[in-house]
């Protein structure tokens, strides 16, 4: 079966693209492919706020990311995007930290990189 790295571009009020992505990752993973990560990048660091309020009929995107982490996929936020954009990289829940570099081995290292924007 395959391994996919996933990259998210998009900020959390994007809901459509979340969900493809969430989609496609629940998708692969019952077809017994791989996730070895999911890449928050550009405004997807956004995703990893703890400042991220969310009415009671928005799309539950914490959730969405406990679930997938629960799963076993690394969810990995850019160091950079996340400080540019001022978030407290010291506190991002389920998202490890890490550079460009280390996502660049990730994907290289997989069969399949799918950039959701």
């Amino acid at each position: 079966m395959a391994r996919f790295v996933l990259s998210l571009h998009s900020a959390p009020s994007d809901h459509d693209t979340t969900q493809r992505l969430v989609k496609f990752a629940q998708a692969c993973l019952t077809q017994g492919h791989n996730i070895d990560a999911i890449f928050l990048y550009q405004n997807g660091v956004y995703h990893a706020s703890e400042q991220l309020g969310l009415a009671a009929d928005e799309l539950p995107i914490n959730t969405l990311w406990q679930q997938l982490h629960e799963q076993g996929i690394q969810l990995i936020l850019c160091v950079t995007a996340a400080e540019k954009r001022g978030l407290d990289i010291n506190n991002t829940g389920v998202f490890a930290v890490a550079g460009l570099a280390e996502f660049a081995m990730l994907a290289s290292d997989a069969d399949k990189w799918v950039q959701f924007k």
